[in-house]
């Protein structure tokens, strides 16, 4: 995934470098220092991603967004949090106020990542079908992990198991902050304590959803949601 800094400050632009340079799927395309440098450059040019502040000389971040007719998905990184209604309201991705940690740096771009709607590089022989993936801190380290590969998630006390083909993750985030990062369509939560991969379900047996040698819970608040999804 490609991505371009917009930001008139040297150090928050060797922030976030450092911080992309710890995930090897982001490729640093352009630093610019103010918007008018940023928009020379897309009229020649495509990104996947933006990360962009919002106060900068000759041009305001988020008036350089609405001159964009088909904007690539944009992280906003201030230190002014009252601009905040306003970014969501033209469908920027996360909001990150300065300083921020690379935890919360790293939740942006999940969100990003999970998100259905990612501009594709056209000049990538990439299709819309790749498999999006997630980096997850397990103890001092982040690990990638395909979504296609996840089978569920389960809850466990203050740490979530992410359960995937071929390995389980335990990792000290709420489920429902890992839900959120992941595409709705294909995952639903079916217990307060589980999540499935629907792709992945092989059988529903009564309050039971077996996924290969897993069998699941269902919960009674959340099987009207199950059966609006096999009914769909």
């Amino acid at each position: 995934m490609t991505y371009l800094i917009i930001d008139d400050e040297p150090i928050a632009h060797k922030i976030i470098m450092e911080y992309c340079d710890m995930l090897p799927h982001l490729t640093l395309q352009k630093n610019c220092y103010n918007a008018l440098e940023a928009l020379e450059y897309l009229n020649t040019n495509h990104v996947d991603l933006i990360f962009l502040d919002i106060n900068m000389p000759k041009l305001k971040g988020l008036e350089f967004l609405k001159t964009l007719t088909a904007p690539p998905k944009v992280i906003v990184t201030t230190a002014y949090s009252e601009f905040a209604i306003e970014g969501y309201e033209l469908n920027v991705e996360d909001y990150l106020l300065k300083p921020f940690s690379f935890e919360r740096f790293l939740k942006a771009v999940n969100r990003v990542m999970g998100s259905d709607t990612m501009t594709k590089n056209t000049a990538s022989e990439e299709t819309d079908t790749a498999p999006k993936r997630l980096f997850l801190r397990q103890n001092k380290s982040y690990i990638q992990v395909e979504v296609d590969r996840i089978l569920f998630i389960e809850a466990a006390g203050n740490y979530t198991k992410i359960v995937s083909k071929t390995e389980t993750i335990t990792i000290r985030d709420k489920i429902s902050e890992i839900l959120e990062t992941l595409p709705s369509e294909h995952f639903i939560q079916v217990h307060k304590s589980f999540a499935v991969a629907i792709r992945h379900m092989n059988k529903i047996d009564g309050n039971r959803i077996h996924i290969q040698d897993h069998a699941i819970p269902i919960g009674k608040l959340y099987k009207a949601n199950l059966i609006k999804i096999l009914n769909s």
